[in-house]
């Protein structure tokens, strides 16, 4: 298991390709804040219910000065395809090595079904203008998670 991020720490620092294959690193995002979600698979029902949901509170957190960012171990043309599909309004980064999941601590052993399985740990970051964790949300669930983190933040519908 990969240590796991605290509040007040540094965001690893990221670039990675987006669903039209254009790069994006952490370092561009400097001055906005960030709501930066990792999820297992594109198109999967859990994923696209938090995908969803995402997308359906996407003006409460915009109006509220955060820009989400999802990232999977998709390819960008997945990520093309989901978006298109779910009509998502967000940026969606790939990651196939998990070398990004790896620096969140995001990626490591979880349970699946009564197994011990390694992969994505379904995780949150709130991301300050200047790059450090304010938030760091691990093990969340997909149903309900986007109106937990409004709370958390105080932004209303």
């Amino acid at each position: 298991m990969t240590q796991r991020l605290e509040p007040g720490t540094a965001a690893p620092d990221f670039s990675l390709l987006d669903q039209d294959g254009n790069r994006v690193a952490l370092a561009d995002l400097r001055g906005q804040k960030v709501v930066l979600y990792f999820y297992p698979a594109a198109m999967t029902p859990g994923c696209t219910t938090q995908a969803c949901d995402f997308r359906d509170s996407i003006s409460s957190l915009q109006g509220a000065g955060y820009r989400v960012i999802g990232v999977s171990r998709d390819e960008p043309p997945k990520l093309a395809q989901f978006r298109e599909r779910d009509g998502l309004t967000f940026t969606l980064l790939s990651d196939p090595d998990h070398a990004v999941h790896s620096a969140y601590g995001v990626w490591g052993e979880k349970m699946n079904y009564g197994k011990v399985v390694e992969g994505v740990i379904r995780s949150t970051f709130v991301l300050s203008e200047n790059g450090s964790v304010e938030l760091a949300l691990y093990n969340v669930k997909a149903t309900g998670h986007v109106a937990r983190i409004r709370k958390l933040l105080g932004i209303d519908d």
